[in-house]
């Protein structure tokens, strides 16, 4: 073979190899096993300790996922909900939606015990996503869905950013459709993610109008099941005591599974915006999709993609941003 033969063909190989990593990769830079050289270890000593944790803290999967849900939404998933708040400019975490935060000494825990391993490797962000996954995946010793990395840290947290970004327990359908489209996402991904709230727990404020002032005349939102309005009553009674919690999926809060959809679709979702969902033809169907097999195989599969999209909002990566030394505050 020539000198040139040899050039052309590992020209060749170059190109198919440059083509096969780039498919590998997300169009944002993120990409399957980012730290296989750097850290090796870094993925699965961050599902140890989350399933240590995890064993302890039944709640924990609604904590972290619901933590990592409020990060992307405001600034992309670049851990600014981490950070504390600095003088007299409060950070996102300070914001009022974030204020019944659970978890942060799970993720600074889980950056303390990856930084012994790997001193400036692994960024908070990732830490985050990974520890979300892993937390809600331990009742079923798998992952449920697959988190991609490579993910820096932010600079910048401002309350008031969270404002108009964060969607609202309040908002209608056309108020949530146009939120997840800034960020990319579509009505599906909408109506897959609110299947979040088949895990954890809500404060009666968050839904006590429904109850006793839908309209500002002591009513009852007509939208939400008669009989479950007067189970929360007795649960929330006029006023909302704020340290009063209620399963935001009744009897299965614990369990990360369809069954949000099955409450939903009989009147019983407890947010206005979960109500939102179905007053939207095709979000209604949708929900409906989601709900028809038992053993929750469609709504799991449809999760894991709109969690790898939610994933990658606004992410951080090559030589921007950086890697927080710790998760509470800028290098």
């Amino acid at each position: 073979m020539s000198a040139r033969e040899v050039f052309l063909t590992l020209l060749v190989s170059l190109v198919v190899y440059g083509v096969l990593v780039r498919v590998c990769e997300a169009d944002d830079g993120l990409r399957k096993n980012f730290y296989k050289n750097s850290c090796p270890k870094a993925e699965q000593l961050v599902r140890n300790i989350t399933w240590s944790k995890a064993q302890s803290d039944d709640k924990l999967g609604a904590k972290l996922l619901r933590m990592h849900y409020h990060d992307c939404f405001v600034r992309g998933c670049d851990a600014s909900l981490l950070l504390d708040t600095v003088g007299t400019n409060q950070s996102e975490k300070d914001a009022r939606p974030n204020l019944t935060l659970l978890g942060f000494e799970v993720i600074d825990d889980i950056k303390t015990q990856v930084d012994k391993l790997c001193p400036n490797i692994v960024s908070c962000a990732d830490i985050l996503a990974l520890a979300a996954r892993d937390s809600v995946s331990f009742p079923f010793k798998q992952d449920k869905w697959d988190v991609l990395t490579g993910r820096r840290d932010g600079k910048i947290s401002l309350a008031s950013d969270v404002t108009g970004n964060l969607p609202s327990p309040f908002s209608d359908f056309n108020t949530l459709r146009q939120i997840f489209a800034n960020k990319n996402l579509n009505v599906n991904d909408l109506v897959v993610l609110s299947g979040a709230h088949t895990l954890g727990v809500a404060h009666c404020g968050a839904f006590s109008r429904r109850l006793f002032n839908f309209t500002g005349k002591g009513d009852t939102d007509p939208s939400l099941n008669a009989t479950y309005a007067e189970t929360l009553k007795k649960q929330c009674p006029n006023p909302a005591n704020p340290s009063t919690t209620v399963e935001m999926d009744p009897q299965s809060s614990l369990s990360f599974d369809n069954h949000y959809f099955a409450i939903l679709n009989q009147k019983m979702g407890l947010f206005q915006s979960d109500a939102a969902l179905l007053t939207d033809r095709n979000s209604a169907k949708i929900a409906i999709q989601l709900q028809s097999k038992p053993n929750s195989d469609n709504f799991f599969s449809e999760f894991g993609k709109s969690m790898k999209k939610m994933g990658a909002i606004g992410v951080l990566t090559g030589n921007v941003g950086e890697i927080r030394k710790n998760c509470r505050q800028v290098n």
